[in-house]
């Protein structure tokens, strides 16, 4: 499937919530977590905040049309990828890669020491995919103060599981 990686536009907005939704589906054949399939996604507020900072990536198909994005916010010394998000008929193609790649690029041009996320640490398609692209699970003591927080905040949401990963642009290099 081709596709093409680029900056998401005001325009976008609206179609990303339907990405996100298409995505969560695969999480229905998740034991305990088939709610997150009908959990509220991005809004288009959120996203039009992501956008307007220059924030949020889009992988787009021939058409120009979405089929995933990748937005995230500064904290720190690290760059947080707060949603990556394949809708699932382009799952499994390179899509989530690339974003994240691109993410990259433009976090350590603009001085970032690396990348930041939560994530679930036992569905295939999360932690074990970090891992291959070269993140590491974070030990509770390596947590800065942000990641305590949002993973607090994902455990008072419910959601099982969760740990946080980086990846360290020195590593790298």
């Amino acid at each position: 499937m081709p596709f093409a990686i680029r900056l998401a536009r005001p325009e976008d907005a609206p179609l990303l919530p339907d990405v996100e939704r298409s995505a969560a589906h695969a999480f229905v054949s998740q034991k305990g977590l088939a709610f997150i399939a009908s959990s509220p996604p991005l809004s288009v507020e959120q996203h039009l905040t992501f956008i307007l900072q220059q924030r949020e990536w889009l992988a787009v198909d021939t058409q120009d049309r979405p089929l995933g994005f990748l937005c995230g916010q500064d904290c720190g010394a690290y760059w947080h990828i707060v949603e990556l998000s394949v809708q699932q008929s382009a799952q499994g193609q390179g899509l989530g890669r690339r974003l994240i790649s691109e993410a990259a690029v433009w976090a350590r041009e603009q001085g970032f020491a690396g990348l930041s996320l939560t994530t679930f640490a036992s569905v295939p398609w999360n932690a074990p995919f970090y891992v291959r692209l070269g993140f590491k699970q974070l030990d509770p003591p390596q947590l800065d103060e942000f990641l305590q927080r949002q993973l607090a905040a994902e455990a008072a949401d419910g959601l099982p599981d969760r740990c946080a990963m980086r990846l360290d642009f020195k590593v790298m290099d």
